[in-house]
C-alpha cells in the first residue's frame, strides 16, 4: 500500500520553528517528486513547495519564500519541510503528496496523498 504519513506539527509561537517529516512507502519514491501543501480553515489548499525527484529542481510559494527550506533523503524516503519564522498567517493543516509528473505545484497533479499534520502559530 502506498503511504504518505506527515508528522512534526504542533502550537508554535510566532517566530518559531518547526520541522515536519513526511514519511513514504509503497511506491519508487526515488521517481516522485514531493510536495507539500497547506489547507488553513475557509480556504482553498495552497501549494507551500515542492523538491524534485533528484532535488535538480524546488519550488516554494511566494509566501514562504526564504522561510521554508524543503529537503529530501532518498535512503529513506523521507522529505522535511524546515519552516522558520513562523507567522500566525502559516496556521493551517500541512499535507505531503507525491507527484510522478515532474516539478508540480497544483493539487490535480499529485497522485499520492497523506494525512495531514496540524501547524498552529500563537501571535
Amino acid at each position: 500500500d502506498v503511504q504518505l504519513q506527515a508528522f512534526g506539527g504542533g502550537l508554535v509561537q510566532a517566530g518559531g520553528s518547526l520541522r515536519l517529516s513526511c514519511v513514504t512507502s509503497g511506491f519508487n519514491f526515488d521517481d516522485y517528486s514531493i510536495g507539500w501543501f497547506r489547507q488553513a480553515p475557509g480556504k482553498e489548499r495552497e501549494g507551500v513547495a515542492c523538491i524534485s525527484s533528484f532535488v535538480d529542481s524546488i519550488y516554494y510559494s511566494d509566501s514562504v519564500r526564504g522561510r521554508f527550506t524543503i529537503s529530501r533523503d532518498n535512503a529513506k524516503n523521507t522529505v522535511y519541510l524546515q519552516m522558520n519564522s513562523l507567522k500566525p498567517e502559516d496556521t493551517a493543516v500541512y499535507y505531503c503528496a507525491a507527484a510522478s509528473s515532474g516539478m508540480a505545484t497544483m493539487p490535480r497533479e499529485y497522485d499520492y496523498w497523506g494525512q495531514g499534520t496540524l501547524v498552529t502559530v500563537s501571535s
